[in-house]
């Protein structure tokens, strides 16, 4: 009818313009959808759904409670006589004790119960509950946990037949790749989001010292998904879903999750073992910046400056030297020094790998047997005996609990010459060090050995008395 009031209107005078004008007022005309793409949109559809009711009865939503003990906050206040009089406290408590609660994910691995979870959900844990989607309630224990790469196991036990999921190679997956994460975000049981991968190898996201690769994804992460499966359109787990960047507390686009490769590598370590054994160079490393890479002749900034040589180190004994760049490491290139960082940990101790290094221009190569990693604590501990006159050893679990603190963050003073450099400034024995000139205390080694006589220290240490923390300066003999 509108055409025809157009024709009407206007065709007297302009008839080709009444045309025109008709022609205006149709609706534009959708573009015809061809059999592939509706095709590819119900191949999709199916798929998501798919993954989703193959993945959810193997997907566990944890509970967890944790014991935690902080320092009394008036303590500070316990010789002022005003705080005295008015609320009568001649004896303050030091330390109060409290509950803390938790939410998380996590993925049935097989069909003996064990859960790969992340560490930040159970790691300091006293009590796990794990529920299934068919509303089966257990209690889990703890097998072994990774700091270092946020995993986790924990075990049920069970009569029934447990549902497991599979393991993909999260090498495989490209950038543009569909993904499904499954989860319980803020206690929502069972919640599936979808999406694709962002990107590929994210490091240094959380911690730059840790042994991070990550996925980003734009799937939907949010508190409580920490720990479940992010999949691929096969049903298989490529990555345990661990972070996310966000401003708000609540998703913003960008999550991150470890890979299935690292992920499975760690988990079978811990079943076994109860910890993981990585491999040890000997290094310190620095990126290369462009200014660096030109002066060492580089075209790029593919590589790993070393920075510091570990005294006695599988490095040192192969002739790896300070100012080497690492080109190359198992025949494989190195991009930066956290891939290097991460190949090295997954080497087996006592592997010999071929390294290659560009010193002053020119290409070499060695032969280099891996050492294990735990090698660095010892040679911390005798380089605190040597030059701070104390023996440390690592934080365990359980202090690291007491303390709030992660595992392997700090070195607990356990024996003191009163008269060493930390017995004069005040430190006693269960005092913690957690960090030296801002660095965490596996730099220890390699800074003691560079510094000479009387030169300043800046230790972060923590008080074993009240759990406070500060930085204390300390002359090196």
């Amino acid at each position: 009818m509108t055409i025809l009031r157009n024709i009407r209107k206007y065709g007297c005078l302009f008839p080709a313009l009444a045309l025109v004008a008709a022609l205006l007022m149709l609706p534009a005309a959708a573009p015809a959808k061809t059999g592939d793409d509706e095709n590819a949109s119900a191949d999709l559809r199916i798929a998501i759904s798919q993954v989703a009711r193959d993945n959810i009865p193997a997907v566990a939503h944890i509970e967890v409670s944790q014991e935690q003990e902080i320092a009394n906050p008036m303590l500070p206040f316990e010789n002022d006589p005003f705080f005295r009089f008015f609320f009568n406290a001649p004896n303050l408590p030091r330390r109060f004790k409290r509950e803390l609660k938790g939410l998380g994910s996590g993925m049935i691995m097989d069909s003996q119960g064990h859960i790969l979870t992340n560490y930040h959900v159970v790691g300091n844990a006293t009590e796990i509950k794990v529920l299934l989607s068919n509303g089966n309630m257990y209690r889990a224990s703890l097998v072994g946990t990774d700091p270092k790469t946020d995993l986790a196991v924990i075990k049920i036990d069970s009569r029934e037949q447990l549902p497991h999921v599979t393991f993909g190679d999260s090498d495989k997956m490209d950038v543009g790749n569909w993904v499904v994460a499954i989860g319980h975000p803020r206690g929502l049981d069972q919640t599936v989001t979808q999406g694709i991968i962002s990107a590929k190898h994210r490091r240094g996201i959380t911690d730059p010292n840790s042994y991070q690769d990550f996925i980003q994804t734009d799937a939907a992460i949010n508190p409580g998904n920490s720990g479940g499966p992010l999949l691929n359109l096969e049903g298989e787990v490529i990555a345990v879903n661990a972070a996310i960047v966000s401003q708000s507390g609540g998703f913003e686009g960008i999550g991150f999750a470890i890979p299935s490769n690292m992920a499975l590598h760690v988990a079978k370590a811990l079943i076994a073992n109860g910890k993981v054994v990585r491999g040890w160079l000997g290094v310190n490393m620095q990126p290369l910046t462009p200014e660096l890479a030109e002066s060492f002749g580089l075209e790029n900034t593919k590589g790993a400056l070393i920075s510091g040589i570990v005294k006695d180190s599988p490095a040192e004994k192969a002739g790896i030297k300070r100012g080497d760049v690492v080109t190359a490491y198992d025949g494989k290139d190195v991009i930066d020094i956290g891939s290097l960082r991460n190949d090295v940990a997954d080497t087996p101790v006592g592997r010999t790998v071929e390294v290659t290094v560009l010193r002053k221009g020119k290409r070499m190569d060695f032969s280099v047997t891996i050492g294990n990693l735990d090698m660095t604590t010892r040679s911390v501990s005798e380089s605190v005996r040597d030059r701070f006159g104390a023996e440390v050893r690592q934080v365990n679990d359980k202090e690291a609990q007491k303390y709030g603190l992660e595992p392997d963050q700090g070195l607990i003073i356990i024996n003191l010459d009163p008269d060493g450099p930390l017995g004069k400034v005040g430190f006693e024995i269960g005092d913690i060090i957690l960090e030296v000139n801002g660095r965490s205390v596996q730099g220890f080694t390699d800074l003691l050995d560079s510094s000479k006589p009387h030169d300043q220290i800046v230790l972060l240490a923590l008080d074993h008395r009240t759990g406070q923390t500060g930085y204390v300066q300390v002359t090196v003999k």
